[in-house]
């Protein structure tokens, strides 16, 4: 049960464009490289840069309760630190994240785009240190196994974007759901080497196709009604540092083999 990497991809603003990557380095106790460095933060959600705790999802920009979100464009220029930002109806945008007055400028955009959805003052955070704005506080890596994602779209009679899932790393050649009875079994990512932390729970995110920002699937539901759980994916943390690139092994665990 060989799986390989098919895709890598980071979410430098949570909520906003995946950006595929060809590789990554990995290192334990390490977010995830450029990904869910800043977030958006719709109305106050006590954040506190110096002393950071997890926020759940529901305080920012996403696609859970903001489907339009998923209509913007975004790109990451690591070097600059800019954020490009595009949206039909709109002027595009290009703004410095790493200053006041670019992440201003962005709060500025999306309070135009994003109209009545916004419930408070939007205020763009920056992800100190190793911190990251994840789903789980400790869900350092994300992965969807392509074809578990292909039993669930038979099952609901729906090709399924993996794009919906908006993970770090998708594999292919793993048996369809085999992932979920995997946590504590340790993974070889690459160079890199991984523990399963646990599977991942799904939310409303979901059931938002990401190329028309319509939520036209109940994915929630579906896995409940088909599976009996709302699983759909695995988290796992980094124990041995590495790289890892388009193409790369990711064997089963060696019980499951």
């Amino acid at each position: 049960m060989a799986g390989h990497v098919t895709g890598i991809f980071r979410h430098p603003v949570k909520g906003f464009t995946p950006e595929r990557l060809e590789t990554v380095t990995l290192a334990p106790g390490e977010g995830f490289p450029a990904d869910r460095i800043y977030a958006v933060e719709n109305g106050p959600c006590g954040f506190d840069p110096s002393a950071p705790a997890h926020v759940p999802k529901q305080k920012f920009t996403v696609l859970a309760h903001m489907p339009r979100v998923a209509s913007a464009r975004t790109r990451f220029d690591d070097a600059t630190g800019t954020l490009h930002v595009s949206a039909e109806g709109i002027a595009p945008l290009s703004a410095d994240l790493g200053v006041p007055e670019g992440r201003v400028a962005l709060e500025g955009w999306l309070t135009e785009f994003l109209g009545e959805d916004v419930r408070g003052a939007l205020k763009v955070l920056a992800a100190p240190g190793r911190y990251r704005f994840t789903d789980h506080p400790k869900g350092q890596v994300s992965i969807i196994n392509l074809a578990t994602l292909r039993d669930l779209s038979r099952a609901m009679g729906a090709e399924l974007d993996p794009m919906r899932f908006r993970a770090n790393l998708y594999v292919e050649g793993w048996p369809a759901w085999a992932e979920n009875d995997w946590v504590g079994e340790r993974l070889a990512l690459g160079g890199a080497e991984a523990e399963v932390f646990k599977p991942i729970v799904r939310c409303a995110a979901t059931h938002v196709d990401p190329t028309t920002a319509v939520r036209d699937l109940d994915i929630n539901k579906a896995l409940f009604d088909n599976y009996g759980h709302m699983h759909c994916g695995i988290y796992v943390q980094v124990t041995r540092p590495g790289k890892l690139g388009i193409g790369d092994m990711i064997p089963a665990p060696r019980a499951q083999a």
